[in-house]
């Protein structure tokens, strides 16, 4: 695992800047049962591991933001399972408060059953609380039960917090600017996911199963230190690729269709996401090569648009100007470009939006506009997918040619001071390449 510890400290001590006075309180992820007792793989929450890189199921982090005029310091606490020989001989390695708060960086480290009574003591009296109500329900039953416990002592002088604060969009903001930490871990992942993509393509041929072609890049991800997909892969063949979140992957691919797979890996908690569309027999038809091309030209002027000058709609501006556009010339829509895009006819082939934030979660944190409601300016340090489609399902006043055609091109992108720079640039992508990576 590559781990910063001054990364996550520095994280957490910017956090309790911006709380200023109070208590925070963000569990992981609690552990899934899939079936009797089997458990889905344990993926830690995303907001507690931004803040500590602490990976183990149980645990919970506390910060205290102190208050200076008090004489009070600010404190990061950390709950966790308990060093257990017993367990670990079954379940593997556990680090135990001891080792946690020492490799970790917290300046103190409780065991998690010994949660209910520590939390009373630092809870009591604290002026805000920063939490997530709803976001986990066991929790927040545990939560009202602590608050009703320290309103029973109130003739004791000890006061509930009177304020509560969603700590998550103290921490969207600050996990929307990628630091160079992990721009480095994004790169990596994406690296992986490219190797994967264009060994995918190069291993396709027709008669084959989706799920044979899944199988290629999941070995990729996973023999390169990629810990898992970043999200259900999509490998969807001919009119599967018509279906945005297609994910059955069971279908054959026959010769003169196309294939779309939308895959990426999460290394170190950071995902990558690419979408490659290519002909399952190596060489694409007339309409096949002309709706790819519109859809990568609609791409092309999307990235183009990713630069500290623009604002998040633009690339989603530029790339439907050029697919409107394109779907006039085919025929695909009647009537002027203002008048196709006024009615939204151009949905019937293109239903989504350009791009999404990426990082921790593949659909990552941040908001997309500002407190006045317009559109955020792009900043160096954002990252965000560009990923424009066309999908044609047949319908009478649809060209037969162009039936079934279900293409997407999808890059990981980050804003940077001079422009931006393509994460995911080595996975191919022209016609021309596409055709010589799949004949050679």
């Amino acid at each position: 695992m590559n781990l910063d510890v001054e990364e996550f400290k520095a994280r957490r001590q910017k956090l309790m800047t911006l709380m200023g006075h109070g208590i925070a309180i963000i569990p992981t992820a609690n552990e899934v049962i899939r079936n009797r007792d089997s458990h889905y793989p344990f993926r830690f929450d995303s907001y507690f591991y931004y803040l500590t890189g602490f990976k183990e199921p149980e645990s919970l982090l506390v910060l205290l933001a102190g208050d200076a005029t008090k004489g009070e310091p600010a404190q990061t606490i950390l709950f966790c399972r308990d060093k257990e020989v017993e367990r670990e001989i079954w379940e593997g390695f556990r680090f135990g408060p001891d080792t946690a708060r020492e490799a970790f960086g917290f300046d103190a480290a409780y065991s998690i059953k010994e949660l209910d009574a520590v939390i009373l003591k630092l809870l009591g009296n604290q002026p805000k609380l920063f939490y997530s109500l709803g976001e986990n329900s066991v929790l927040d039953n545990r939560v009202t039960g602590w608050m009703n416990s320290l309103r029973a002592q109130a003739r004791n002088g000890v006061s509930v917090p009177d304020e509560l604060v969603d700590v998550r969009k103290l921490v969207d903001e600050m996990r929307l600017y990628k630091s160079p930490f992990e721009q480095d871990l994004m790169r990596k992942s994406a690296l992986i996911a490219t190797a994967a993509h264009n060994r995918a393509m190069k291993f396709t041929q027709p008669n084959m199963m989706e799920y044979e072609v899944e199988a290629e890049f999941l070995h990729e991800f996973y023999r390169n230190g990629a810990q898992s997909p970043a999200y259900t892969s999509i490998v969807a063949g001919g009119a599967n690729a018509c279906t945005l979140h297609y994910n059955a992957n069971n279908a054959k691919l026959n010769a003169g269709e196309l294939l779309l797979i939308d895959a990426g890996c999460e290394l170190d908690g950071y995902a990558s996401d690419i979408t490659r569309s290519f002909p399952v027999n190596g060489r694409f038809s007339g309409a096949q090569k002309e709706i790819y091309e519109l859809v990568l030209a609609a791409q092309t002027a999307a990235i183009a648009k990713v630069n500290t000058k623009s604002h998040w709609n633009e690339p989603h501006e530029a790339a439907l100007d050029v697919l409107i556009q394109g779907f006039i010339d085919f025929k695909l829509c009647k009537g002027s470009h203002g008048a196709v895009l006024e009615s939204g006819a151009y949905r019937q082939f293109y239903m989504h939006r350009t791009g999404h934030w990426l990082g921790l979660d593949v659909h990552d944190a941040g908001e997309y506009k500002d407190k006045r409601g317009n559109w955020r300016r792009l900043e160096p340090g954002m990252a965000l997918t560009v990923e424009p489609g066309c999908y044609i399902r047949p319908a009478d006043h649809v060209p037969k040619a162009f039936w079934n055609i279900g293409i997407r091109i999808e890059d990981d992108v980050l804003v940077k001071i001079d422009g931006c720079e393509v994460l995911t640039s080595a996975a191919v992508k022209t016609v021309a390449a596409i055709e010589d990576l799949m004949k050679s």
